[in-house]
């Protein structure tokens, strides 16, 4: 007697389950992220004002090594001075992923009157100081007719010459995504729209963030030379207190070290925090 098996449609074993793809971004919320931060950024630039004023007076008792009194008196001023120069920096930075993400794109383009300028143009901005850029735009524009406020001058400063740094992070982030998905994409003949926010960028920007990171914590750092342009940001604020006191004190510097830790750590801490977001998403 042989056995019988029962009759229906069989499965192959080798068969591969089917897999739910999971959105790489979803978009309503990073639109609405999106619209928050140009809130932001729109409400720090309308009314955080131009040059800070410093209003205290007090001056360190004489032949102390540290007066406390004297460095919690301080910390208004510190905190007024900090705060101009987190906008400036954070407007700066706001407008250098954006125009750096053009710079990228322009750089990698096959026509040569265009990547060949963009190629120039970058390469010159960050091979010459921001410093010389701030005195280039506040004191030589003027000559042409064009004349830019002091904090202006510094978030336009920031912003271009940052460009220009994320620029090579998110060419080194496009480069790395797999010649596999451009191909793809030209076969289900995708548009250059879709093709880069639906296929290309997803992949590029999660790769750069750490070091997109490092260079919103190198602007933090860059933003006081502001001072040189008559920017009254955190740097401005040790210097008038030094001025005031006739010594250089060791109280305004700390505090300025201090003003730096604030608000570099959080960031450093946000954009890991958003790195590892992001990738739990890809998976």
């Amino acid at each position: 007697m042989t056995a019988t098996t029962p009759s229906g449609p069989s499965t192959p074993s080798d068969a591969v389950p089917a897999v739910e793809a999971t959105p790489v971004w979803k978009r309503p919320k990073w639109v609405l992220a999106g619209i928050g931060t140009l809130v932001l950024l729109g409400l720090m630039w309308r009314y955080g004002g131009g040059n800070v004023r410093f209003s205290t007076d007090l001056r360190p008792k004489p032949n102390t090594t540290f007066d406390w009194d004297y460095f919690w008196a301080l910390v208004p001023d510190m905190l007024r001075g900090l705060f101009l120069t987190v906008q400036a920096t954070l407007l700066g930075f706001a407008i250098a992923l954006v125009l750096g993400l053009f710079l990228a794109v322009g750089r990698r383009s096959r026509i040569k009157l265009i990547s060949w300028p963009i190629t120039f143009l970058i390469e010159f901005i960050r091979s010459t100081p921001l410093l010389i850029q701030l005195f280039f735009l506040y004191y030589a524009l003027p000559d042409w007719d064009i004349t830019l406020a002091s904090l202006t001058t510094l978030v336009l400063g920031l912003g271009i010459h940052y460009a220009t740094y994320c620029s090579e992070s998110y060419r080194a982030g496009i480069n790395s995504v797999p010649e596999g998905q451009w191909e793809a994409a030209t076969a289900l003949n995708l548009g250059p729209v879709t093709k880069w926010t639906r296929v290309v960028l997803p992949q590029a920007i999660p790769n750069v963030l750490p070091a997109l990171g490092n260079n919103l914590v190198a602007g933090f750092k860059d933003a006081p030379l502001g001072s040189s342009i008559q920017v009254t940001g955190i740097l401005a604020f040790a210097t008038a207190a030094s001025g005031r006191s006739f010594d250089a004190g060791v109280e305004p510097y700390t505090l300025i070290g201090i003003g730096f830790l604030m608000v570099s750590l959080p960031a450093a801490w946000l954009v890991r925090r958003l790195e590892r977001h992001l990738t739990y998403e890809r998976t």
